[in-house]
């Protein structure tokens, strides 16, 4: 069956399945394959669960006329997803970047969506099979489609860009993530750079942080780039932070008539993320009025700076994901915060290969240059490093030290990679 074939059976049933737990009836099931798993497995239950057709790579004993075989499932998902992606002519926006990538991706949504039917990448699903089901979960009455990219070596944003076919593209920053995989920081500028290449050559729009000259650089080329920026530089929105004791306020100075906009926010190292999102709201013509509205509203979940009241203590709950670029950032903001109860509990950072054991010193460094009522910290990266410190294994081993100290009035940052789950840490 060819990919034609395919995409008229998908505008039948365009809702895609590659979990069959997950799975409601006339869905379409596409068996893909992990290390750990083979979709190909799950096509007899798939059937008996309502899937209308199930897309397989293997050969199947199931006599159903419902059984699409072909090459290979990853790349017919993506194919499919290049074809649905042909039929729309709007703005396709790109983000990636090592940190801040996630929240931005959902203040630009938040701000696009007060004006447009906006379509975007739920939670962190911004992989190779994430991208493809995002798009094909767009319908026809998009305006604006907003996809996060995410990436851990070289070629694999050129690779989305295929099928995505971006319009538009911001490269939060480059830090020190995934230096194992892009292999050290040149890799990941060059990794990600990806993206700015495939904009280049399709003459679509590049938007930039122009307070990194890095990322001036890596646009060079491009004679459509838009920017944004702190104070001190000439960008086409600039904004300042007005105020940061507990949650961000930012005044735009130029690029939009926005005085404040009070967010709910932890941390000045958001100020990038918000000004990205008031930048791409000028370009597509939303209101200044819609854009302070939606960014005051907008709350952030899923362990992403999140602060929270509990048990009389002020939490910092940032344990989504952690690098050395985004710990000390959390780490410095931490220490500006008022408060003289402080207590850091940070795990381990992972992915960064021959430079791990170096980063996790750089950070024991940090923290030694502020006082502290109590640091914690978790996992092996730390085992060597802890000297005076509280040290655990693991998150539920830290667990029981916290709930024994009953603290009261106290101010907490939990900031970790996510395989660290440093939220169970707070009980």
């Amino acid at each position: 069956m060819n990919i034609n074939e395919l995409y008229n059976i998908y505008l039948q049933h365009p809702y895609i399945q590659t979990d069959t737990r997950k799975l409601k009836s006339g869905d379409i099931y596409f068996a893909l394959k992990g290390d750990n798993f083979n979709g190909n497995n799950f096509a007899k239950m798939a059937l008996e669960s309502g899937a209308s057709f199930c897309v397989v790579d293997e050969e199947t004993s199931i006599d159903d006329n419902r059984i699409i075989k072909v090459e290979e499932v990853l790349t017919t998902l993506q194919a499919l997803a290049k074809k649905h992606r042909e039929q729309f002519d709007i703005p396709f926006i790109a983000i990636t970047g090592s940190n801040g990538k996630t929240t931005t991706k959902e203040l630009i949504h938040s701000v696009l969506s007060s004006t447009y039917k906006t379509y975007t990448t739920e939670g962190n699903l911004n992989n190779h099979i994430g991208i493809p089901l995002t798009i094909l979960k767009i319908k026809q009455d998009a305006e604006m489609a907003v996809i996060e990219m995410g990436a851990n070596h070289q070629k694999e944003i050129e690779g989305y860009c295929k099928y995505a076919m971006p319009t538009h593209g911001m490269i939060t920053n480059c830090g020190k993530a995934h230096l194992e995989g892009f292999g050290g920081e040149a890799g990941v500028r060059k990794g990600k750079g990806e993206l700015f290449d495939y904009l280049k050559s399709v003459h679509g729009k590049i938007v930039i942080y122009n307070d990194y000259d890095y990322l001036l650089e890596m646009s060079k080329g491009s004679n459509s780039i838009i920017t944004y920026g702190s104070e001190n530089k000439n960008a086409d929105v600039v904004g300042v932070i007005k105020n940061d004791e507990q949650f961000l306020e930012v005044g735009i100075t130029k690029g939009a008539t926005i005085n404040s906009i009070k967010t709910q926010l932890v941390g000045g190292y958001n100020l990038p993320n918000v000004l990205a999102a008031v930048c791409i709201g000028k370009i597509f013509g939303v209101t200044d009025e819609k854009i302070i509205d939606a960014l005051e509203s907008y709350v952030p979940s899923n362990s992403r700076s999140q602060l929270l009241k509990k048990d009389g203590n002020i939490i910092i709950l940032d344990a989504y994901n952690a690098n050395p670029s985004s710990m000390k950032l959390a780490i410095e903001n931490f220490a500006k915060m008022p408060g003289d109860n402080k207590i850091l509990m940070l795990g381990g950072m992972m992915e960064l290969g021959e430079e791990s054991h170096q980063e996790h010193i750089n950070i024991v460094s940090l923290i030694k240059q502020y006082n502290w009522k109590h640091v914690v910290l978790v996992g092996e990266q730390f085992a060597s490093l802890h000297e005076s410190f509280n040290y655990f294994k693991t998150s539920s081993a830290a667990r029981e030290w916290y709930a024994a100290q009953q603290f009261s009035d106290a101010t907490i940052l939990v900031k970790g990679s996510r395989s660290m789950q440093m939220e169970k840490a707070l009980d």
